[in-house]
């Protein structure tokens, strides 16, 4: 089995952003801000080379994908949008499904599939698990920070779909969170922590 296309997004404002978004005094405000202007890094090269013909699907994985959604459709405002709904069991980070809206066909479209965070990948899974069985072929998965945990899962499962991200930190701690991470995203994206 080959290792999943892993592209290392390394552009300064990438960096940039992912410094504000790591630090802990930053407000909810500053926060979605700087979700939206490395969304809009990552968009942009995860798009590199995709043909201008097809149309393209963008799928958020709810609620912190939605941080990032502006930013694609800012760079590609004719996208179809769908919505997957994933929450997971805090003390077995097992990923369930609430909710999902996709376009239909996806067969010959480009889904761009954006969660801000893989982290042990369970939800990412998931998630592509559920559109490739809606039948899309071609998926890039944007993310904003992502786990060599999650990466390896990710490639386990669906070795073809390449991942876009600035970093691969550390590890993911006892609670599954990503080290040094961010945080949770959705509760600092969205003021509620």
């Amino acid at each position: 089995m080959k290792p999943v296309p892993l592209h290392l997004v390394d552009h300064p404002l990438a960096h940039d952003a992912l410094t504000t978004l790591r630090d802990k005094r930053t407000t909810p405000e500053h926060f979605r801000q700087a979700a939206n202007r490395i969304s809009v890094v990552l968009v942009a090269d995860a798009l590199r080379d995709l043909p201008t013909v097809p149309v393209t699907v963008v799928v958020p994985v709810l609620r912190a994908g939605l941080g990032m959604l502006d930013a694609v459709l800012a760079l590609v405002p004719a996208a179809r949008v769908g919505h997957i709904g994933l929450q997971r069991d805090e003390m077995t980070a097992v990923a369930s499904q609430y909710y999902s809206k996709l376009p239909a066909p996806l067969a010959d479209s480009d889904v761009l599939m954006i969660d801000p965070m893989l982290a042990t990948g369970g939800s990412a899974v998931a998630a592509l698990d559920l559109l490739e069985h809606a039948g899309a072929r071609t998926v890039r998965l944007v993310c904003i920070v992502a786990a060599p945990e999650g990466v390896a899962l990710v490639e386990r499962h669906h070795p073809t779909v390449d991942i876009y991200t600035p970093v691969v930190d550390r590890e993911l701690n006892a609670h599954k969170y990503i080290v040094p991470g961010l945080g949770d995203f959705g509760d600092r994206l969205y003021g509620t922590l």
